[in-house]
């Protein structure tokens, strides 16, 4: 493909309009010209598309003009406005071209809650922000109605630049499943790491604790994620747990794969207070977890939630809809038993083809986006009417369908750390490898990120080094 751009700055987020309509083989013989300008008259953008190239046999050239009125504030970060302007002329002209519809319309972003908030601030209602989507940037009107109704649920947002949310990262899990992107390793081919690696952990965490200190913050909440931080031993999770003395109302423990959790390793969460776990199926279809990568099996999902359950965690359960080709029906069952179980927290999430993924390097297979769509649809239906309400959701780059994850709560239950990292309107100080702290400063409604490095040697060799940057980082 020929790629033509005028000002550089906009070719990612040309290439990612253009890959909501075509797939990576399409691209590579597509024979398409895109020249963007743009100039400012006082406060109007004036901006200009130009395409030209073959598809589906016919030659074509296009330019598009268009003007648009900036607001004061708008004026501020033109850069930011003029992007989004833009990605909405190319959106439309390749939604005529091709026929197609998006459900997300122009959106490419992973937080379209945030915009949501944005435009309702600069509307002045929700009314008109739910409008502006539908209208402005092509969000399907259920989509812009979903987005509505998770801002609805966030009620429990707090905005204190006092309070902030604790994380650490346990990258280890049981197998690698074929749609993940992060550093988890499974935990039986590095355990020369595992021990370094929670020394070093709780190395940062310590210092950590003297930062939180220092700067009088008040942890609001603490996360444990990964990889499957359920995956280490009941001592090693005592080791680390012992250092979160923190009163939080909320503690959260992911142990997602059942294949790691044991009456041992729940008494030692309960000890510390942890009070909200995850369990996590995917899908109860047997044949799917063996195709995806799974080391268990549905019926050890419901023997790990019957252990689970008497200790009075809140349990969320996720699923995926579109992995290896299931069928709607075989999603359906899945939906079905999860609500069986009834657990607090639900979260149905869209495949997604990431790039350092098995499934992105041939191996596996996705459901189709038709039946993805009904199953995306078919949960929200489902969910909403059986009294779980959705309270966060996010989208990721190359999700079947264009589609979106949607965390569902019952009234009461939601993840308080989900919120306010998905919506960016708090602190997150985070501990361990590729954990990526994010400071909030909420006057200029402004984020300053800290990253770790990725790497589980790296990071057990520079752990100096990383404390050093992260306090240099928070002075």
């Amino acid at each position: 493909m020929k790629l033509t751009i005028s000002n550089e700055k906009f070719y990612d987020e040309v290439l990612l309009i253009i890959k909501l309509f075509f797939s990576e083989q399409e691209i590579s013989e597509l024979n398409l010209n895109y020249n963007i300008s743009y100039s400012f008259v006082g406060s109007t953008l004036n901006a200009k598309l130009q395409v030209n190239g073959e598809f589906n046999n016919q030659t074509f050239t296009e330019e598009l003009n268009n003007s648009f009125n900036f607001t004061k504030p708008q004026m501020l970060k033109a850069d930011k406005y003029t992007k989004r302007h833009l990605k909405i002329m190319l959106y439309n002209f390749l939604s005529n071209l091709t026929g197609k519809q998006l459900p997300w319309g122009s959106l490419t972003g992973i937080r379209p809650t945030k915009l949501f908030y944005e435009l309702k601030q600069e509307l002045g209602s929700s009314i008109l922000a739910k409008n502006e989507l539908i209208k402005t940037f092509k969000v399907s009107r259920e989509k812009a109605e979903t987005a509505w109704e998770v801002t609805k649920n966030q009620t429990k947002i707090e905005i204190n630049d006092n309070l902030v949310d604790l994380y650490l990262n346990i990258p280890f899990c049981t197998s690698k499943c074929y749609y993940c992107s992060f550093i988890s390793v499974p935990i039986a081919q590095c355990m020369q790491y595992v021990e370094p690696y929670v020394n070093a952990l709780i190395k940062e965490l310590k210092a950590v604790k003297e930062i939180i200190n220092k700067k009088n913050y008040i942890v609001k909440t603490i996360y444990i994620g990964g990889g499957t931080p359920t995956a280490l031993s009941a001592e090693q999770l005592d080791k680390i747990l012992s250092e979160l003395t923190y009163p939080v109302s909320e503690f959260t423990v992911e142990a997602g794969r059942p294949d790691t959790i044991t009456q041992e390793k729940l008494d030692v969460l309960k000890k510390h207070k942890v009070t909200r776990i995850s369990i996590n199926p995917q899908t109860f279809s047997n044949k799917t977890l063996r195709e995806i990568g799974r080391a268990h099996t549905a019926e050890d999902v419901i023997t790990s939630y019957n252990l689970a359950k008497p200790y009075g965690f809140s349990i969320n359960m996720d699923l995926i809809a579109g992995l290896s080709n299931e069928s709607f029906n075989t999603f359906k069952k899945s939906l079905t038993k999860t609500l069986e179980l009834k657990p607090d927290n639900i979260t149905v999430h869209t495949l997604s083809v990431k790039r350092t993924s098995k499934l992105s390097e041939g191996e596996g297979e996705k459901g189709s986006e038709p039946e993805v769509v009904k199953m995306v649809d078919y949960a929200y239906k489902t969910l909403t009417q059986n009294g779980y309400n959705p309270y966060y959701l996010y989208k990721q780059k190359n999700m079947v369908g264009n589609l979106e994850n949607i965390g569902y709560s019952v009234k009461g239950k939601e993840c308080l750390f989900n919120i306010d990292s998905m919506e960016e309107v708090a602190t997150v100080v985070a501990v361990g490898a590729n954990a990526i702290t994010k400071r909030f400063y909420s006057l200029q409604n402004r984020i300053e990120r800290n990253a770790n490095v990725k790497n589980l040697d790296d990071y057990i060799n520079r752990i100096d080094e990383i404390i050093a940057k992260k306090q240099e980082f928070f002075k």
